[in-house]
């Protein structure tokens, strides 16, 4: 490790990762106990947890706009989306069902500026300098969270973005064999920073060891899942099928 590093972690302008903690101890010789110690701290620093009712406290828009600022500042995202689309992928009919039970005060004047937020979060794909990977499954992508014609609209848009340059658009299909459960949806910025999402709330991961684990999982389920122009076409028999 760099004194360069050392020097950064020293005066807080870092935080050190669960690794790197370790291999200061290991370096320094620390006794077992006080080391445990130690690394139990440094996974709590680098593990953080957001509630989202706190989010809805402060306005869901605050919170698109957050995101937003992520997706700016990394060159690859990777989202992992067992349950629903991206805000990245969303119509602002689809945006609007499914942002509406998730505010608590002044629902009509939150949920306008959370859509509004989303929407604006949506033009960090047009920078080409990006790449953005999906990975849906295919109950992500038929859960009515609206009526039919937002349902066949949001899936005829999800297959014109699946034909972007810069998007990765793919989908798990039902028929296919899979040995492993979608249990949650997660996004992985880069190598340094993943947000799960639970029922709760959201966690934020910026192990390393965290980090692969995440991008393994993702790479397994997108090698089982139709790409490409596969994705696009069953996205639009899918839209057919919700017309119909």
């Amino acid at each position: 490790m760099s004194q360069a590093k050392i020097s950064r972690i020293e005066g807080r302008k870092i935080t050190p990762s669960v690794a790197d903690v370790e291999r200061i101890l290991v370096a320094l010789e620390v006794p077992r106990g006080v080391a445990d110690d130690l690394v139990a701290l440094a996974r709590r620093v680098n593990v953080q947890h957001t509630s989202w009712r706190a989010a809805a406290r402060i306005g869901l828009w605050r919170k698109q706009d957050e995101l937003r600022v992520l997706a700016d500042s990394s060159k690859t995202i990777r989202q992992f989306l067992p349950a629903m689309p991206s805000g990245l992928l969303q119509t602002e009919h689809y945006a609007r069902a499914a942002l509406s039970p998730m505010v608590s005060t002044d629902p009509a004047r939150d949920v306008d500026k959370a859509v509004g937020a989303r929407l604006r979060r949506q033009e960090t794909l047009d920078d080409l300098d990006r790449r953005f990977l999906f990975v849906l499954t295919e109950q992500a992508v038929r859960w009515r969270y609206a009526g039919p014609p937002v349902m066949a609209a949001q899936c005829r848009h999800m297959a014109d973005v699946a034909e972007r340059p810069n998007v990765d658009l793919s989908v798990v299909p039902r028929f296919g064999e899979t040995p492993g459960g979608p249990l949650n949806t997660f996004v992985v910025y880069d190598h340094r920073l993943v947000l799960a999402e639970l029922f709760s709330g959201e966690i934020a991961l910026r192990d390393a060891r965290d980090i692969a684990h995440h991008l393994e999982v993702f790479d397994f389920f997108r090698s089982r899942a139709l790409s490409g122009a596969d994705a696009a076409a069953f996205l639009r028999f899918v839209a057919k099928e919700f017309t119909d």
